[in-house]
């Protein structure tokens, strides 16, 4: 057993590592959300209702996540991806429920794989700020 190496890894940060779980959460529920509206478009539309109430079910994790970056020691692009969570979240309320004549109402699936491609870079960018290795060799 090499103790050299054991003693150059920097500790866990279980708080680190809970917002990793949280991220990859927020993540799992994007997906499944993406799951329930093509279901409800291609097959049934009675799970237009899941998609909705799963929306306002996981939404407040974004809060929760924007909270918890601030109280934990993570890099300014992790920082600046989590704020976003929350505001593309709102542009997703908005183009869907604002009636105007512009028609916003399109903007709402492009907002929601931006939406989903924010929320998998979160996920891969606090797992390489925690990955062991790339600790080890200064990547991070």
């Amino acid at each position: 057993m090499d103790t050299n190496l054991d003693s150059d890894r920097a500790p866990i940060d279980w708080m680190q590592m809970g917002f990793y779980a949280a991220a990859v959460a927020f993540n799992l529920c994007l997906i499944a959300q993406l799951f329930t509206v093509g279901v409800a478009y291609f097959q049934n539309p009675a799970w237009w209702n899941i998609h909705v109430w799963f929306v306002r079910g996981y939404s407040g994790l974004s809060l929760i996540l924007l909270g918890w970056v601030f109280v934990t020691t993570f890099p300014s692009k992790i920082q600046r991806l989590v704020v976003s969570l929350p505001l593309l979240l709102g542009l997703q309320f908005v183009s869907i429920h604002l009636k105007s004549p512009l028609n916003l109402a399109v903007l709402h699936p492009l907002i929601g794989f931006v939406l989903f491609y924010i929320s998998s870079s979160l996920v891969h960018s606090v797992w390489r700020t925690l990955s062991p290795s790339d600790r080890q060799n200064g990547l991070v």
